[in-house]
């Protein structure tokens, strides 16, 4: 993709060339190499040549929410798929995938039906972002800037660490996006190692769990990667990271009808909410198989038992269900070109 390819032709030129292809390429969002004006003739060539600006994508609009959904084939034919969510407010928040497929099998998600095929790269996760900034200056939008980015798309982002970690600090980058740390978010399903890490980065990113369950009984039901990392060794990671850091840790809770969403698991999670730097997002099931969502007067009498609890609770805006963009469904046939 474009950054590992320019990283091979301008690698060795001075800084300021590297510098001049990024504004060109993620400010003023080129698509073709005869726009810029301010590399050297023969740069631009050999750009021309080796670096295409292409990006293979179709978008679906959701006509329910301001959700746009991407489709981006990659360079070997596999597919990913990433989400923008267009806010009232003027934010528009990325929805990234870092790998394609899933290995983790969560029984509730799309993704992880599909089994995993491989990480996705520096420059694959870079090209979500690009192709939303691109649309949202084509489009002409009121709010153009991407202001927030979540790993929350398909994949699991601890399990490619260093390239989400690497992807993280290109967008922070100045010369690339100049997204804020303290607006990018990576959600995990609970892999230990990679919370001990995030804990020892310099850059201040969000962390959010997808919990979904209060007890290990039921969560390594519906997650088995709980019968690796229990939720008591869970919350002894999230503990040391939010002591290290600082920082508000979001617990994400889909909310699955007459599975977890009974008045005795809101007070086996206010249980595990005790800190008040913990939230809960919940979130109502977007269907994708057997499941059905909880009622809306479940998730208002789950939420109230927490509130009485002192824990700090919201409720996801459904985004994009409609285009099969929302929490959980994000799937793709991963057919090869021929």
């Amino acid at each position: 993709m474009i950054i590992e390819e320019l990283n091979n032709i301008l690698g060795k030129a001075p800084a300021f060339r590297m510098k001049q292809a990024y504004k060109s390429v993620f400010q003023d969002l080129i698509t073709d190499w005869s726009e810029n004006t301010t590399l050297p003739k023969e740069t631009r060539a050999d750009l021309k040549e080796a670096c295409s600006l292409d990006i293979s994508v179709e978008f679906a609009d959701s006509k329910k929410s301001d959700a746009l959904k991407a489709l981006i084939e990659l360079e070997d034919g596999a597919k990913v798929e990433t989400v923008l969510l267009r806010h009232s407010d003027g934010r528009n928040t990325a929805c990234i995938s870092s790998q394609v497929g899933c290995s983790l099998g969560c029984k509730f998600c799309a993704t992880g039906m599909l089994g995993m095929e491989r990480n996705l790269t520096v420059g694959e996760m870079v090209a979500q972002v690009l192709v939303f900034a691109r649309y949202l200056k084509e489009k002409k939008a009121k709010h153009q800037r991407i202001t927030n980015i979540v790993f929350m798309g398909m994949g699991e982002p601890m399990m490619n660490y260093q390239a989400v970690m690497e992807t993280i600090r290109l967008l922070n980058n100045t010369d690339v996006f100049g997204i804020g740390a303290r607006h990018m978010s990576i959600s995990t399903s609970g892999i230990i190692d990679g919370i001990e890490y995030l804990s020892n980065e310099p850059l201040q990113v969000n962390l959010a769990i997808s919990l979904h369950a209060p007890n290990d009984v039921l969560r390594s039901q519906l997650m088995p990667i709980n019968r690796k990392y229990g939720i008591k060794d869970l919350m002894n990671s999230v503990k040391h990271y939010r002591e290290k850091c600082g920082r508000r840790v979001m617990f994400e809770y889909i909310m699955l009808d007459g599975i977890n969403d009974a008045p005795e698991h809101a007070r086996e999670l206010a249980e595990l909410m005790q800190d008040k730097l913990y939230m809960v997002n919940l979130i109502r099931y977007n269907p994708t198989g057997v499941f059905k969502p909880s009622k809306a007067e479940k998730i208002e009498q789950f939420k109230r038992i927490l509130q009485r609890s002192g824990v700090h609770v919201t409720q996801r805006h459904a985004f994009g269900s409609d285009i099969n963009a929302a929490c959980g469904q994000l799937a793709t046939k991963r057919n090869k070109k021929a």
